[in-house]
């Protein structure tokens, strides 16, 4: 079946001078204009390209691959605006199309937004969303604690940062627990901290359990002790010093970085002089 707004792998059918034509089973042949064709594409060849509708709502092939499918958020940045709405670049000859009631807030030319690709079933075309809580699951039932996954940052209030999770859900980190610089359409790698009674998702960018892997708290302490080798063998970033110091110079919670601290100084590697610097034994 064909999938308008993803990649699909079809079989070249013919090859005229505008192009080659590709099958599309039930939607006929699709061409794929010459300007992606190369001498290495024949007839009965099977390619993967991406299909989507034209300028004249035509389904069209190309071997270019754009920002975000179907099915996915993107950041994108708003070329124009018009009656219909906004138009955005995703990578491809035909801009995208945001419907003026589709955007919270009026677009403006030249800013980028977090939007969501669909299918609009009404008129096949591929357009996209700022509602993303429309087409994305703020509760899970098979993400676990602890699971690595891949983060889009898409909004910000004074409590938390709302992410999308895995192209798949939504998820929230709690602005007093991120310690390094985080803007509107970021991708960053994070975990699943919590998965609350109401399904709801809670995110870290660190994992801090107790019985996080030794080679990882082993990886802080060897920094900080090169930290101190290459400050004459002392350091003012004590256990007292402010998470965003710590986090600009070892990139770890001020948690991860007093648990590294208290198991040097418990190996007699370092001296913890009145909670205001740290020094080499």
């Amino acid at each position: 079946m064909l999938r308008i707004g993803q990649t699909n792998v079809l079989r070249i059918v013919k090859r005229l001078p505008q192009g080659i034509y590709l099958d599309g089973g039930k939607q006929g042949e699709i061409l794929m204009p010459k300007r992606y064709v190369t001498d290495d594409h024949k007839i009965d060849d099977v390619i993967e390209v991406f299909i989507y509708l034209d300028s004249e709502d035509r389904l069209v092939a190309t071997t270019d691959t754009p920002f975000a499918m179907v099915e996915e958020a993107a950041y994108l940045k708003t070329v124009s605006v018009n009656k219909m709405g906004a138009f955005m670049n995703w990578g491809l000859p035909k801009d995208l199309l945001v419907p003026h009631n589709e955007q919270k807030h009026p677009f403006r030319a030249g800013e980028s937004y977090v939007v969501y690709l669909y299918l609009d079933e009404r008129s096949n075309r591929i357009v996209a969303t700022e509602y993303l809580d429309k087409h994305l699951s703020e509760s899970s039932f098979y993400y676990k604690e602890n699971q690595e996954v891949d983060l889009l940052i898409c909004s910000q209030t004074d409590l938390a940062y709302k992410a999308v999770i895995n192209q798949s859900h939504l998820g929230l980190i709690y602005t007093n627990e991120v310690f390094q610089p985080l803007s509107i359409g970021d991708k960053v790698t994070g975990y699943i901290k919590k998965i609350r009674p109401d399904k709801k998702i809670d995110l870290c960018l660190q994992l801090e359990k107790e019985n996080k892997k030794d080679d990882a708290l082993d990886k802080v302490k060897k920094a900080i002790i090169t930290h101190l080798i290459a400050n004459e063998g002392s350091s003012t970033l004590s256990d007292k010093s402010q998470p965003e110091d710590i986090y600009k110079t070892f990139k770890v919670s001020k948690k991860v970085y007093k648990r590294a601290l208290s198991s040097l100084y418990k190996e007699r590697l370092i001296v913890i002089e009145g909670g205001e610097s740290i020094r080499l034994v």
